[in-house]
Formats: C-alpha cells, structure tokens, sequence
C-alpha cells in the first residue's frame, strides 16, 4: 500500500491549520494586544498563504476538504493554546478533539476502508 498520497494529505492539513492559526495569532498580537503592526502584516501574509494551502489537496469536493480541515483546526487550535499560549485544557477540549480527530478519519478515508 503506497502512504504518500495519505502522508502528503496530512502535511497538507497540518500545514493549513498552523497557517490559519498563527497568522490568526499574530492577527490577535496585533489587534487585541498591542503589538508593532508588523505582527499584523506578517499574519495578513500567512493568512492568504493558509487560502491557498488547501487547494493542493488530491481530494475534488471544496466540501469534503474544508469539512475534515474544520477537525484538524479543533486539534491545531487547542495545541496552540497549550504550547503557545501555556492554556491547560480540560477533558471536555481533549474529547471534544478526540471526537473531531475522528470525524476527520471519516471524512478523508471513510470511502477507502
């Protein structure tokens, strides 16, 4: 069984989700905590980075791609949070990912198993 395809749809992802997130963060430094709005510049710029990331995904449906990004962003979302930003999340955060992790599963390889 060739993985590429699988590994290459996830780095998509992942790649995705920390575009939109820490171009969204430093958005948020900018905005809400006073930074140098080069922070807000540098996120404008990661942010039209993250739109075109997912367009390189194999899958056709816009649908189905954004859908199983929506799980991936709840996982990336709250790994920034802990990493980042020092946020200790709950066990309702960890289902609640735990629960989105497997709705991605579905969505991107339900058809294949």
């Amino acid at each position: 069984m060739n993985f590429i395809p699988y590994l290459r749809t996830v780095l998509l992802y992942i790649l995705a989700g920390l575009a939109e997130i820490g171009g969204g963060w430093l958005m948020w430094q900018w905005l809400r905590e006073g930074k140098n709005i080069l922070w807000g510049i540098v996120g404008g710029a990661i942010l039209v980075f993250y739109g075109i990331i997912p367009t390189l995904q194999e899958e056709p449906a816009f649908g189905r791609v954004y859908a199983a990004y929506g799980g991936v962003f709840i996982i990336l979302s709250l790994l920034w949070g802990y990493v980042v930003d020092g946020w200790q999340p709950d066990k309702y955060d960890v289902l609640g990912g735990i629960i989105a992790l497997v709705g991605v599963i579905v969505i991107i390889w339900g058809r294949c198993f």
